[in-house]
């Protein structure tokens, strides 16, 4: 039964993937606000233990334990001025099943107003957030599914635009194997407004992944496929933009992370050369209950970005 669910999961991904297609729009719903989650590249859509995983795959949420409570922060590319927050959670209901309630923003700046001729207007500022509420329970032993509403929120101005989003997951656990496998679709839906007469698609997002832990050793590797509805030609190139990760527990109260990202390695790329682009690196430290967490982002020479977080479970 067990090889079955697995393998039905895997069917739907590539059905799922045959008939969806790229999105465009609201983009910073791709931007890894989580610094524990950024240091492993994004590979958490087969994460169980932290309530950021709302934001990869909802089905996540059915492994916490207590209330977590997650906040982070993200300095974007110094000196643009654009800062991005990060906020989640997660209670479990007993007979009822777990919720999680995530929220992501995201500031451009101010900026000088002006109009055609070049004389000054008022100035304005730019903004973005997202507000999510999930569901989580299980279908059978190990097998967990999730789901979250989305709306979306977005300012140029004096003009907006806004959009309601579905985002579905499902997760399996292997105890004995120490392995995760996760999949979902993030940001199904589309526009309940937009900024001009055209309406614009959300950036669709499906994913899968697993991740496994060492059995003698304090190591958990990860490995994501994302945007697997990208049409990109062959059906293989689909698979090229893939994300992995690890995470060492050097002590009871240090981790250190490393990720790969194989589409930001690419797209970073400046002539012959990508520097570090598409690599990253975080540490977390656990003290008196809170966990406190970093992550340096590379993005070779257009610049980096620097995340920071704390979490602790209630």
């Amino acid at each position: 039964m067990k090889f079955k669910q697995v393998f039905a999961l895997c069917v739907l991904t590539v059905v799922l993937s045959t008939f969806t297609f790229a999105q465009s729009t609201y983009e910073f719903l791709r931007i890894d606000v989580s610094p524990r989650a950024a240091a492993l590249a994004g590979s958490y859509v087969s994460n169980s233990d932290d309530p950021n995983v709302i934001f990869y795959n909802p089905a996540g949420i059915n492994s916490l334990e207590g209330m977590p409570v997650s906040f982070s922060y993200v300095k974007y590319l110094s000196g643009l001025g654009i800062n991005l927050a990060g906020f989640s959670m997660s209670k479990d209901f007993e007979g009822i099943g777990r919720f999680a309630t995530g929220i992501s923003y995201i500031n451009y700046g101010n900026f000088d107003g002006k109009d055609e001729y070049g004389a000054d207007t008022k100035d304005f500022s730019v903004g973005e957030v997202a507000f999510i509420v999930g569901y989580g329970n299980s279908l059978d032993e190990n097998f967990y599914y999730g789901a979250n509403a989305k709306f979306i929120y977005s300012s140029f101005a004096e003009v907006s635009s806004s959009a309601l989003a579905v985002d579905l997951g499902l997760q399996y656990v292997f105890p004995e194997q120490l392995i995760n496998i996760g999949f979902s679709v993030l940001n199904i839906g589309g526009q309940l407004s937009s900024y001009f007469n055209t309406k614009e698609d959300l950036p669709l997002d499906m994913r899968i992944g697993i991740s496994k832990r060492l059995e003698h050793l304090p190591l958990r590797l990860y490995l994501s496929f994302n945007k697997l509805n990208d049409d990109n030609g062959k059906f293989s190139d689909r698979f090229k933009t893939f994300t992995i990760g690890a995470e060492f527990n050097l002590s009871k109260v240090l981790r250190l992370r490393l990720g790969y990202d194989n589409e930001k390695r690419k797209e970073m790329k400046i002539g012959t050369t990508a520097g570090l682009a598409g690599f990253n690196i975080g540490v977390g430290a656990v003290i008196s209950g809170y966990n406190f967490d970093y992550a340096y982002s590379s993005w070779g020479e257009i610049g980096s970005l620097n995340r920071i977080g704390i979490s602790t479970t209630f």
